[in-house]
């Protein structure tokens, strides 16, 4: 199965084609430019290069969530537009699923945390055993960077930590000498990690028209929390 995974749920964006495990071509960009300047061109140039054609591709697939609103508006309506004009199936998944695919190859905790601003982190934790499967221990959530390792029982097995938020929860954490941060090409969300993840059974069970595809944020937004508050305020009005 040929697929093409994207993210863009952070201030970085990848895409890249995988084939049955291999990486067919793959782009990266960490720059101040918006995913709306470079994201739908990075997937272009990407195809062009590797003289592949959208038609080839048999499952696109993309980051759902958490992350940023507007990254993941931006790449849930590209993945929709390309799944319209090339009538082909999507699927999305969890950012830090994708995210912890960086690693499934390894052994021990692994731990993705993206930054959610005030000294939190998005976060779950996975266990991996060296086969490229991971086993999830704890769902996708919103929590503060000090409790992102409360689901890694085992004292005596490494912590691999992952994520724009890595470095925050490894300054906290990095008292435990199990704790690890993983090595910058390691450390964001990769386009060939997303497409690893959308190929796991139960995620590839999941694919459907790109219509469906829904966004998991986990928590409101700033503007809906304050209208929230307001509410409250003003008791209930």
């Amino acid at each position: 199965m040929r697929i093409l995974g994207l993210d863009c749920s952070a201030r970085s964006a990848s895409c890249a084609v995988v084939e049955e495990g291999v990486i067919l071509a793959e782009s990266f960009v960490n720059t101040k430019l918006t995913h709306s300047e470079t994201l739908l061109p990075m997937i272009d140039g990407m195809l062009q290069a590797a003289k592949i054609d959208l038609g080839s591709v048999d499952l696109l697939a993309v980051t759902h969530g958490p992350g940023s609103f507007t990254g993941l508006r931006i790449g849930a309506a590209a993945i929709k537009g390309l799944c319209a004009g090339a009538g082909l199936p999507c699927v999305g998944v969890s950012t830090l699923e994708a995210t912890a695919y960086n690693l499934a190859h390894g052994r021990g905790y692994v731990v993705p945390c993206m930054d959610a601003r005030r000294n939190q982190v998005y976060t779950a934790t996975f266990l991996a055993d060296g086969s490229g499967a991971l086993k999830r221990v704890s769902e996708d959530e919103a929590v503060a960077a000090e409790e992102a390792l409360r689901f890694c029982s085992d004292e005596k097995m490494p912590i691999f930590l992952l994520g724009d938020g890595g470095r925050m929860c490894y300054t906290i954490h990095n008292g435990n000498v199990w704790v690890c941060l993983a090595p910058p090409h390691l450390l964001s969300t990769r386009g060939s990690a997303v497409a690893a993840c959308a190929a796991a059974p139960e995620n590839r069970r999941r694919a459907g028209d790109g219509a469906a595809l829904a966004l998991h944020y986990i928590r409101l937004s700033q503007a809906q929390r304050e209208r929230q508050e307001r509410q409250r305020l003003n008791g209930g009005m």
